[in-house]
C-alpha cells in the first residue's frame, strides 16, 4: 500500500491545479483516518498501480490523462465493478470479485470476455467452486495464498482455437485474468500459476533480482521465442508452482496426466534455473533466490 500511497501523492504534486483530482485525493486522505478498511480497499484495487503510473508518464509528456471521474481516482473510490462470487471448502473461504464490466486499465494480452450474462456468471460460480475445492483439499498452501492475496478475477476470451488462456500483470497486484477452461483442475492450476507471477512482481518492487533487461535473450523451455533474463526468472518461478501443483496431483493419485505434467515442468524449471544461474545477469539476491528455487524443484517428488 505504501507504493500506491506514494503514487497518489506524486500525482497530486504533478498536477497541483487539477481540481477534480485534488478533491478525490482529499477524500482518500480523509478515509485514511476515518475508515482504515475502506482506505485500504481503495489502495489495494489491483489496477490502481497501472493507472497511476500511466497518468504520471502522461503528465510528464504533456498529455491529457484521466485523473478524476469514473475513469480516474473517482472510479477507484466508487468501488469495484462486477460481482463477488464467494466460495468455501473445508473451512477456507475466498470471495473474489469477477470484474467483467471494466473499465480495464491493464492489458492482459487477450480481450476481456465481459460483460457476462447471468448464465455465464453462474457457470463461473460453479467452476470456481470446483476449482476451489481442488485447491483446498490437494493444495492447501496455495489455496491459503490465493485467498489472502487474489481479490479480482478478470474473465478473458479463450484463444481462437478454444484453448484456455490465463495471464497476470506486474502492475495489477491482486488480480488474475483467465478464460473459463471447462476443467476445474486447469482453472485451479491457472490461479496458482498466475498468482505466483503477481507475487514475484511484488518482491521485485522491493528487491532487484536481476539487472535491467538488455539485448541478451535466453532459451525458455516452455516457449518458442528467446526471453530476457527478467522474463525467464518470472517463468521459472511461476513454473515452480506448476511443477509443485502436478506433483501434489500425482501424489493424490490423479493419474498419468499428473505424472507426465509433473515430470515435464520439473525438467523445464530446472533447465531455466540453470540458464539463469549461468547468464551473469542476476544480482546477488537474485542468485540466492534462484538457487533456492532450484533446490525447491529438486526436492519435489
Amino acid at each position: 500500500m505504501s507504493k500506491r500511497a506514494l503514487l497518489l501523492l506524486a500525482l497530486r504534486r504533478a498536477a497541483p491545479e487539477h481540481e477534480g483530482y485534488r478533491e478525490a485525493y482529499a477524500r482518500v486522505r480523509a478515509l485514511q483516518g476515518e475508515d482504515r478498511m475502506r482506505w485500504e480497499s481503495v489502495l489495494l484495487r489491483p489496477e490502481l498501480d497501472a493507472w497511476a503510473a500511466d497518468c504520471l508518464r502522461g503528465i510528464a509528456a504533456g498529455e491529457e490523462v484521466p485523473l478524476d471521474g469514473l475513469d480516474g481516482l473517482g472510479g477507484f473510490l466508487r468501488g469495484g465493478g462486477g460481482v463477488v462470487l464467494p466460495v468455501e471448502c473445508d473451512g477456507l473461504s475466498w470471495a473474489p470479485r469477477v470484474d467483467h464490466i471494466g473499465p480495464y486499465r491493464v492489458d492482459y494480452g487477450r480481450p476481456p470476455a465481459g460483460p457476462l450474462s447471468d448464465s455465464e456468471l453462474e457457470l463461473w460460480r460453479e467452476e470456481l467452486a470446483l476449482a476451489w475445492s481442488i485447491l483446498v483439499r490437494r493444495h492447501r498452501w496455495h489455496a491459503e495464498a490465493v485467498a489472502a492475496c487474489v481479490g479480482t478475477i478478470v474473465p478473458l476470451r479463450s484463444a481462437p482455437g478454444g484453448e484456455a488462456v490465463s495471464a497476470a500483470a506486474r502492475r495489477a497486484y491482486g488480480a488474475v485474468a483467465a478464460s473459463l477452461p471447462g476443467d476445474p483442475v486447469v482453472l485451479a492450476l491457472a490461479l496458482v500459476h498466475e498468482f505466483l507471477h503477481v507475487q514475484l512482481g511484488a518482491l521485485l518492487d522491493l528487491v532487484p533480482l536481476h539487472r535491467p533487461n538488455g539485448p541478451a535473450v535466453y532459451h525458455a523451455p516452455w516457449r518458442p521465442d528467446l526471453r530476457p533474463a527478467g522474463a525467464l526468472l518470472q517463468g521459472a518461478y511461476a513454473h515452480l508452482g506448476v511443477a509443485d501443483f502436478w506433483c501434489a496431483e500425482a501424489a493424490a493419485g490423479e493419474g498419468e496426466r499428473a505424472e507426465r505434467e509433473f515430470a515435464r515442468w520439473r525438467g523445464h524449471t530446472l533447465e531455466a534455473a540453470d540458464t539463469l544461474l549461468g547468464c551473469g545477469e542476476l544480482t546477488e539476491q537474485g542468485k540466492e533466490f534462484t538457487e533456492e528455487l532450484a533446490r525447491a524443484v529438486r526436492g519435489l517428488g
